[in-house]
Parts: C-alpha cells; sequence; structure tokens
C-alpha cells in the first residue's frame, strides 16, 4: 500500500507537469508555468478525496508523508534547472505569476495564523 501513495503522488505530478507545459504553450512561454503547484492542488484533492471515500489508508499516507519529508529538497532541485533568464525574457506574465501568489501568501499568514489559534482553543 506504500506504494500506492507514491504511486499517487507521482501520477498527480505528471498531470501537474503536463497542464504546465500546455498552460506555458498557451501563454507562449517556453516554460513550465505552474506544474508543481498544479501537482500538490491535485494531490489535496484526490487526498480529501479518498478520504471521504475511505479509501485512502495509513499505508498510502505513508508513501506520500515520504515525499512530503522531501519535498523541500525536491522543489530546490526543480528549481535550479528552471530557466529563469528566458521565463523573465518572455514578458511580465512569468513575473506576475511569481510576484501575485508570493504577496498572497504572505498577506495570508496572519489570517491563517489566526484560523490555527482558534481551532487549537477550541
Amino acid at each position: 500500500m506504500l506504494v500506492y501513495g507514491v504511486a499517487i503522488l507521482a501520477g498527480c505530478y505528471l498531470i501537474g507537469q503536463i497542464i504546465g507545459q500546455l498552460l506555458g504553450r498557451v501563454l507562449n512561454i517556453d516554460a513550465n508555468v505552474g506544474g508543481v503547484g498544479f501537482a500538490m492542488l491535485f494531490l489535496i484533492l484526490v487526498n480529501q478525496w479518498m478520504h471521504r471515500k475511505k479509501w485512502f489508508t495509513k499505508e498510502m499516507e505513508s508513501g506520500i508523508e515520504f515525499w512530503n519529508k522531501m519535498y523541500i529538497p525536491v522543489i530546490v532541485a526543480m528549481s535550479s534547472i528552471q530557466n529563469v533568464k528566458g521565463a523573465i525574457s518572455s514578458g511580465m506574465v512569468a513575473v506576475l505569476a511569481g510576484i501575485i501568489p508570493t504577496a498572497i501568501c504572505f498577506f495570508m499568514i496572519p489570517y491563517i495564523s489566526k484560523l490555527s489559534k482558534s481551532k487549537m482553543k477550541d
């Protein structure tokens, strides 16, 4: 079952990469636009769906947890091969695609922190 968790993660990653490549082509950018982000979104959605259906087992969760612990090193390695100069020279879309989500995350931190504190009190 551990393998199923890794397979779910790999499937979400592949689908995210395909969508990121297609989005890059649609926007006329020779790069993957948000492939890892789409993959993580799909993983969250599949995870929730499988939990609701009671198909998600502890062993499957172990497979995903393993890669969860490896997430930062993998992302750092993946970002090191990105063509930043090519993305920036392709236009402002690539720059805005990085700046806007980052700014939204910074502004959301206080609200998320309040939510987690209120849930801890209950």
